[in-house]
Parts: C-alpha cells; sequence; structure tokens
C-alpha cells in the first residue's frame, strides 16, 4: 500500500483514494509573469512522477495544474514592457508549457486559468460574503478569518503568533491584519465587473474555485513548494472550510525548496535562473536525475557535484540499457523473456520504495542495482538473452516511472554484420582488425 507524509496531519498516512482505483491531484502552477526557474521545475518533476507512479499501478490519475494569469507581477511587466497583460501571460504560458513538455512530462488532465473562471470565482465569493465569513470594505472583500476555528491548521500557524508578527497601517480597512484579500477594487490592469466593485480576485481564492469547477468536491491529493503552505495554502483551506465543510484533500503533499547556497557552479552555469537555461546545458534524463535523486521533503542543494553525479547516473544507466538492447538485436533471434526471483525480487523493491512516501531516491538505487544485474549478464553471453530481455523490460517500466524513456536507433543489416565481425575480433585478440572495424562503427555514428 501506498504511504503519504500528510502535510496537514503531519503523519505518514496509508493512501485511501475517495474513488476506487482513481487519483485527483492538484498542485498549484505557475504565475506567468516569467520564466519557469529552476525552484519551480522541482514540483514539476516530482508530482509528474507521482502521477507515472500511481498510472504504472494501474489507478486512473486525474492531474490538474493551473496557471495564473492575472496578478500584481504581471501587470507590472505589462507596464514595463508597454505591452497588453494578456500578451504576457500569453508568452509565458507558452514558454512555460515548452519547458514542461522538454522535462519529458505527461501533459497534464486540465491546465485551467484564472481569467478564464472569473464568474465562477464571481459567484463563490458572492456565497461567502452570504455565510457571514467575508466583508466588503470600499468595494474590497477581505476573508474574516475569525471565523475559521483552526485557521494556520496546515502551517502549523496560530493566529496570536501570526498577529504579534503582524502590521497595520493606519488607513488599513480590514478588521484584522491577518484577513486576506478575496477580492481587489483597482483601476489598474485587467478587471472585471462585480457585485462589489470593478477589479480583480485575491489570488488565495482562485485555486479554491479552479480545483471545485473541475472535481465536483475533495479531491485525494493537494501539492506544491512548501513556500506555499503559509498564507496560500492555509487561506485556501479556510475558505473551503467556510462554503464547503471539508479541507479540499485529504493529502496534501509539498516539496523542499532548492538551495542555491552550495558550492559555487561552473562559470557557463553560475548565474543561471531559467530552467531552460539548465535543459539547454544537459538532456532531460540528467535533468530528472538530479531532482529525483533527493527525498522531495528534503531541500535539494544545487552544486557542480550534485550536477555531475545525475550526469554519471544517467550514463551508467544509458550504457547497460544499450548494451542489453544491442546484444539482443544482435542475436537476430525473437527471444522470449526469462525472469528469476532474483530479478522479480528488484521490481518489488522499486514499488516498496516508491510506496515509501515517493521515495525516489532509494528507488534509483534499485535501478541501479537492476542495471547492475543486466551488465552481468551481457557479459554471460547469448545463454542469457532471455533474462536479459526481462530486465530490460524492467529498465523500461521503472525508467518510464521516473519519466526517462531511451531511444536505440536499430541498426541495418550491413551494420549488424560489421559489429559482429568487430566483436568477434576482440574475442579473438585482432586487435588490429578490432581497431579498424572500430574506427568504422565511430565513423558510422554507431553506439555500442
Amino acid at each position: 500500500m501506498i504511504k503519504i507524509y500528510n502535510s496537514l496531519t503531519k503523519k505518514i498516512e496509508d493512501f485511501i483514494p475517495i474513488k476506487e482505483n482513481e487519483v485527483s491531484m492538484y498542485v498549484c502552477g505557475p504565475t506567468v509573469y516569467d520564466s519557469m526557474h529552476i525552484g519551480n521545475s522541482r514540483p514539476v518533476i516530482f508530482f509528474d512522477t507521482v502521477a507515472r507512479f500511481f498510472r504504472y499501478l494501474g489507478y486512473k490519475v486525474n492531474y490538474v495544474s493551473n496557471y495564473t494569469d492575472i496578478d500584481d507581477k504581471i501587470i507590472a511587466r505589462a507596464l514595463n514592457e508597454n505591452i497588453a497583460e494578456d500578451e504576457v501571460s500569453t508568452k509565458y504560458i507558452a514558454e512555460i508549457s515548452a519547458t514542461i513538455k522538454n522535462l519529458n512530462c505527461l501533459p497534464y488532465n486540465h491546465t485551467p486559468r484564472v481569467t478564464e473562471t472569473i464568474p465562477e470565482i464571481i459567484a463563490f465569493i458572492g456565497q461567502i460574503i452570504d455565510c457571514g465569513n467575508a466583508y466588503v470594505v470600499d468595494g474590497d472583500v477581505y476573508f474574516d478569518i475569525e471565523r475559521i476555528k483552526d485557521y494556520g491548521i496546515l502551517s502549523g500557524q496560530t493566529v496570536e503568533n501570526l498577529k504579534s508578527g503582524a502590521r497595520i497601517n493606519e488607513n488599513e480597512k480590514k478588521k484584522n491584519p491577518l484577513d486576506f484579500n478575496l477580492w481587489k477594487k483597482t483601476t489598474q490592469g485587467r478587471r472585471w465587473p462585480s457585485p462589489w466593485s470593478e477589479g480583480r480576485p485575491g489570488w488565495h481564492t482562485e485555486c479554491v474555485v479552479m480545483i471545485n469547477d473541475i472535481f465536483k468536491g475533495k479531491i485525494d491529493i493537494h501539492g506544491g513548494g512548501n513556500d506555499l503552505k503559509f498564507p496560500h495554502h492555509d487561506n485556501e483551506i479556510a475558505q473551503s472550510v467556510c462554503l464547503y465543510n471539508h479541507m479540499i484533500a485529504n493529502y496534501w503533499m509539498h516539496n523542499g525548496m532548492i538551495d542555491f547556497s552550495g558550492e559555487k557552479m561552473s562559470k557557463s552555469l553560475g548565474n543561471f535562473v531559467r530552467a531552460q537555461d539548465l535543459l539547454d546545458e544537459i538532456s532531460y534524463p540528467v535533468y530528472r536525475l538530479m531532482i529525483l535523486n533527493v527525498p522531495y521533503r528534503q531541500p535539494l542543494a544545487f552544486r557542480e557535484d550534485i550536477l555531475q553525479q545525475a550526469k554519471n547516473d544517467y550514463q551508467k544507466i544509458y550504457r547497460s540499457y544499450l548494451g542489453i538492447s544491442r546484444a539482443l538485436e544482435l542475436s537476430e533471434q525473437n527471444i522470449k523473456a526469462v525472469s528469476s526471483p532474483e530479478i522479480e525480487q528488484l521490481r518489488e523493491d522499486f514499488i516498496s520504495a516508491m510506496n515509501n512516501d515517493f521515495n525516489t531516491a532509494n528507488a534509483l538505487t534499485v535501478i541501479h542495482a537492476l542495471v547492475k544485474a543486466g551488465n552481468g549478464l551481457v557479459r554471460g553471453g547469448v545463454n542469457q538473452l532471455g533474462y536479459m530481455k526481462r530486465i530490460l523490460e524492467l529498465m523500461q517500466e521503472m525508467l518510464w516511472v521516473f519519466g526517462i524513456e531511451i531511444e536505440v536507433m536499430p541498426l541495418t543489416a550491413d551494420d549488424k554484420k560489421t559489429v559482429k565481425k568487430y566483436y568477434e575480433a576482440k574475442a579473438e585478440k585482432n586487435y588490429r582488425l578490432s581497431d579498424e572495424l572500430r574506427d568504422i562503427i565511430i565513423a558510422k555514428g554507431i553506439v555500442l
């Protein structure tokens, strides 16, 4: 059974879905005023891996992530560049979507945008006002946190502690400095008519509405980075408790942040922020391995040695995968997969690691064990082809969960003859001939 650390209860819990064999997931997406940076990419990669693992186990997954396409930062960028706000959001949605695809993430089931959900947001705010949990001041609408018994339950903050650290301006409209904005009256930027004023919604309201609009009720998993626990996710919960009497999700998951304070990176990578910049330097499998080689709740130190380790890991995996693929291809037989208890135990070990709160670091250790077993079989020769076939199948399955797909270009008939002669020359210690054939193989771009 899958076990998940629930940020809400602060405990490891058995995962029991709302609907049998189905998983509903929502992860807060980006505010689209700039490119995706490396820190933003961690939840994208991790929760894609979570969705993949559920699908690997046979669950039907409905995975949603939004785009916040109206925000003060978008307005500021539009004013700075003297363009329309929707030009800013359209540009960065396209760019971020391309980066997510380049990271080999599976498509989301839905990618709602705030600007497409305005009527639903206005109706939602109206219902909260009608319940007495929000109030209107000069066209602004604020949520009254005093009406919520356990405000701050997710982050563990208390109202008393939050108040002691809060500041309130002399002309502040709010009853309580912790009350948050549901609707903002404004004359700047994109705005919509509402019963209270012409304005735009508050950030904390948008996700609550989009989740309910798509899922029609409580979901299994709500995810995001640790930095969203307070105030964003706590404020989401407050609104949902107020109107729907539930906390949005049964399981709240939060990934740790990426730490940039460690050793200096190389000159070529030292000052980059954009995820695409890193992808331009390395392949997506290396990128994903760098992210997944650290348990998701821990901070990830972004350093040169961490990146180099991911490169080394992928080379070992790739060379083994390629070696097994070539051995099967060169046999020119219809090989049937043959397994053993030892091989199947590796599959069980992989599933067990992922079942344990999606421990991708331990799951990667299992992949390396599979690589080692595969390399040993390749050295064993043709008698091991059936076992190699099963090892390759498991490699493909595990790597798919990690979001890594390796493509091996098939050899032509002539290339197969050349490669076979090369291996024969090596076995016979005919080094002159093997060197000549190796040069031909390299010149043709054949990878062995």
